[in-house]
C-alpha cells in the first residue's frame, strides 16, 4: 500500500538535491566552474554524509545569477560576491522590518485604547518600545562624540 500521503517527505527550493553534475547542466556550465564558485564562497551547496555536493533548486538559480553578473554585466568576481553580499542584508532587513510590523500590529489589536492613544520611545539600541501614558523614559544622553568612520 505504500506510505501516507502525510508522511511522504516535502521539498522546498532550498531542499538539496541535486549533485554537482546536474546542478551544473542545470546551469549551464561545466562542473568545475561550480567547484571553483563553492570555493570563493559565491555559491556555497550543503554536503552530503560522504562530502559529496548537494545543490538547491535555489542554488541553481544563483549559479545562473552570476553567470548573468559575470558574462552579461560584465561584473568580476570580486563585484559579484559584493553584490550577493548586499542582496542578502536587504534581504535579512526585509524580515526584520516584516517582524517589527507584525509585532507593532499584534499590539495594536491587543490594545482596548484607541491607537491615537498609543505612546512609542526609542530605547538604546533603536528598539521600538511601546509605552503607556502615564509611563516616563529614561532619557539617554552622549556622553562620547559620535564617530562616523572613514569620509
Amino acid at each position: 500500500m505504500g506510505i501516507p500521503f502525510s508522511q511522504v517527505p516535502t521539498w522546498d527550493d532550498r531542499t538539496p538535491i541535486y549533485v554537482i553534475s546536474v546542478a551544473a547542466q542545470l546551469a549551464g556550465m561545466h562542473p568545475q566552474t561550480l567547484r571553483q564558485y563553492d570555493r570563493l564562497g559565491l555559491v556555497v551547496p550543503s554536503r552530503a554524509s560522504g562530502r559529496g555536493r548537494r545543490y538547491s533548486a535555489y542554488d541553481v538559480a544563483r549559479l545562473r545569477y552570476v553567470q548573468h553578473l559575470s558574462q552579461e554585466e560584465g561584473v568580476n568576481l570580486a563585484g559579484i560576491r559584493h553584490v550577493l553580499a548586499l542582496q542578502s542584508e536587504v534581504e535579512d532587513l526585509r524580515k526584520r522590518v516584516n517582524q517589527l510590523l507584525a509585532e507593532v500590529q499584534r499590539g495594536v489589536g491587543v490594545s482596548r485604547r484607541p491607537a491615537a492613544s498609543r505612546v512609542f520611545s526609542a530605547g538604546p539600541a533603536g528598539d521600538v518600545i511601546a509605552m503607556g501614558r502615564q509611563q516616563t523614559t529614561t532619557r539617554w544622553i552622549r556622553t562620547q562624540p559620535l564617530e562616523l568612520g572613514p569620509r
